[in-house]
């Protein structure tokens, strides 16, 4: 079964290749109708358009000051990521984004124009535990793979990678973990069930 990748701002990547974030906030793209969770394990695909450092909190730039500055989409991208789905937030209520604040790289002026684009449609917040990836895989981009979408599949050469590090140990995970789920408490969604296969999930855990 082929794997898949989600499209995500590359400074987003960066931070959670360094452990200093485990959650995404996704609306989905302009060509898609929806978000939706379609896989439990996923690389991680960076990627340059939109992402502005105004558009990021300014504690984030000295760190990822080199990745703000690009602009060019290379034509070429290595996958040095891997995330696991842990658990998926709907959120619809605004008052949530201020208690999410210290837990991604988006300003709070982008996030809350996230939430409002689509209003019928909730803003996902993903925990994600994130491995890296040895020898990771190159791609070379395909017109399709350049629309405004979250997901796309990768080629059938790509197959599960094995010999994943954790980007952080368990215990400074669960400890985010449960920071992240004093801020979500009451959110109208709960944790991502773990039973239930999306189409094209894997289940395994991925190291």
């Amino acid at each position: 079964m082929p794997m898949h990748a989600l499209k995500e701002w590359a400074v987003t990547c960066a931070a959670l290749g360094a452990g200093e974030q485990v959650v995404v906030l996704r609306k989905g793209g302009i060509h898609e109708k929806r978000f939706e969770l379609q896989y439990r394990t996923f690389f991680l695909f960076p990627t340059f358009a939109h992402q502005r450092p105004e558009l990021v909190q300014p504690r984030w730039h000295g760190a990822h000051a080199q990745v703000l500055k690009a602009r060019d989409e290379p034509n070429q991208r290595s996958l040095g990521l891997l995330a696991e789905l842990i658990e998926a937030h709907a959120i619809t209520d605004p008052d949530f984004l201020s208690a999410l604040g210290p837990f991604h790289v988006l300003s709070p002026d982008y996030a809350a124009e996230r939430l409002r684009w689509r209003r019928t449609q909730p803003l996902w917040v993903l925990v994600l535990r994130v491995f890296r990836v040895p020898d990771p895989p190159i791609i070379t981009l395909r017109p399709e793979d350049a629309r405004c979408s979250s997901w796309f599949e990768l080629p059938e050469s790509i197959s599960p990678p094995i010999g994943l590090t954790p980007v952080i140990d368990d215990a400074t995970f669960a400890a985010k973990r449960a920071e992240l789920a004093g801020a979500l408490a009451g959110s109208s969604a709960g944790p991502f069930d773990e039973t239930e296969e999306r189409a094209g999930a894997s289940l395994e855990s991925p190291r």
